[in-house]
């Protein structure tokens, strides 16, 4: 059976080998159309050659038409797998690969952190309707939709609030969002959601000024550690405000770990409200796993004064704070004796100087979005504090 880079292949039949001394790292392109720029193919290299590093494998390069080594393989996938995928490959727990794993499509999208507006509303076949009421404490207030007139209805009810933010479901980094005032606003935007009715949308109580944590929990090999951060936004080549980076501080184990930590009340908020996503996520969808969890909480005011905290969404695959996270492990098997890692990744349009001991994962001219550097870098020391 041939692995194709650039289509979507059964890999009904395919044996992997589980034996052997040597391993390999390979990429998986799920789809060519999503996280496939210049920019993200090659910080996705530079990235499994590091990953290939902590766990030390050999980097094997993308699935391809070659027939797989021999040995364990290890499995970095552009973006979240469908279950049935995963194991067919040979993934059959998250020690196999780095990103998540999820039963139905939809999952790996910002579409589950909201019930729909009517209990008749349209939604996929699968759709779990316990999931959300579960995380409803987790999240902003706000609703899925997947027809143009269910999120009309749902639109309308949240904007007697205050203004509503449409959130295409599959977009990264805030691009595609659109926050609206009114009616006539919301249909507008509305009218040029693309693929509403299999992808859905989001419709969400709007913050003014929020900051955005980044919890997270990563596991490569005998390493696990946790996170939290802070994002930074920046403005691209078009004036746009997108993700430019983020400073993260990470601890050996698990969430445990982080609350043991002395920490700011809104701070622990925001790792409760992660946690409890995480576990409604683990328990609400059978076949679900995942190496690398990221969830973005955004915190502040609305509309009419209220402070509001929230789970944004959920992120199973490489991602932007990657290039830190895998930074910070780096430190960790290094220097056994360290228990905290300050690490920090940066999305720089345009021309910049790197710090001392930055290293850098991708640095040129991309077609999509112009000069672009991404890049690394960890504290020399921090205290466990």
């Amino acid at each position: 059976m041939s692995l194709l880079q650039n289509e979507a292949p059964s890999f009904d039949s395919i044996d992997v080998p589980r034996t052997g001394q040597a391993g390999y790292v390979m990429e998986w392109v799920i789809d060519p159309a999503n996280y496939c720029s210049e920019h993200e193919l090659i910080t996705r290299r530079a990235l499994a050659e590091r990953i290939s590093g902590l766990l030390g494998m050999q980097y094997f390069g993308p699935v391809s038409r070659r027939p797989p080594p021999s040995g364990p393989l290890y499995f970095i996938p552009s973006d979240t797998v469908e279950s049935h995928r995963a194991q067919a490959i040979g993934i059959r727990s998250e020690s196999d690969f780095f990103g998540g794993a999820v039963p139905f499509a939809y999952v790996a999208t910002k579409a589950i952190s909201h019930a729909l507006h009517d209990q008749g509303a349209a939604c996929p076949r699968d759709w779990v309707e316990s999931f959300a009421p579960r995380v409803a404490k987790c999240v902003l207030p706000g609703y899925s939709a997947f027809s143009e007139d269910d999120a009309r209805t749902a639109g309308r009810a949240l904007l007697r609030d205050g203004a509503v933010r449409v959130k295409p479901v599959r977009a990264t980094g805030g691009n595609g969002q659109t926050v609206v005032q009114d009616a006539a606003s919301l249909d507008r935007t509305l009218a040029g959601v693309p693929h509403m009715d299999t992808d859905g949308v989001v419709l969400e109580r709007n913050l003014r000024d929020p900051r955005t944590l980044s919890i997270g929990q990563v596991k490569v090999g005998a390493l696990t550690m946790s996170y939290y951060g802070l994002q930074r936004l920046t403005r691209n080549h078009r004036g746009h405000c997108v993700y430019g980076g983020s400073d993260l501080t990470a601890v050996r184990g698990g969430f445990d770990a982080l609350n043991a930590m002395q920490l700011e009340p809104s701070l622990r908020l925001a790792i409760e409200q992660a946690a409890v996503y995480h576990a409604a996520v683990v328990e609400s969808y059978p076949g679900f796993m995942a190496s690398r969890i990221n969830y973005d909480v955004a915190q502040g005011p609305d509309d009419t004064g209220q402070w509001c905290s929230g789970v944004l969404e959920q992120s199973w695959r490489v991602g932007g704070a990657t290039g830190a996270e895998v930074a910070a492990l780096e430190v960790f098997k290094s220097q056994p004796e360290r228990s905290l890692v300050r690490a920090s990744c940066f999305e720089v349009f345009g021309e910049t100087e790197l710090p001392p001991g930055a290293c850098v994962n991708y640095s040129g001219h991309d077609p999509e979005v112009g000069r672009l550097t991404k890049y690394s870098f960890v504290e020399a020391h921090a205290d466990a504090t």
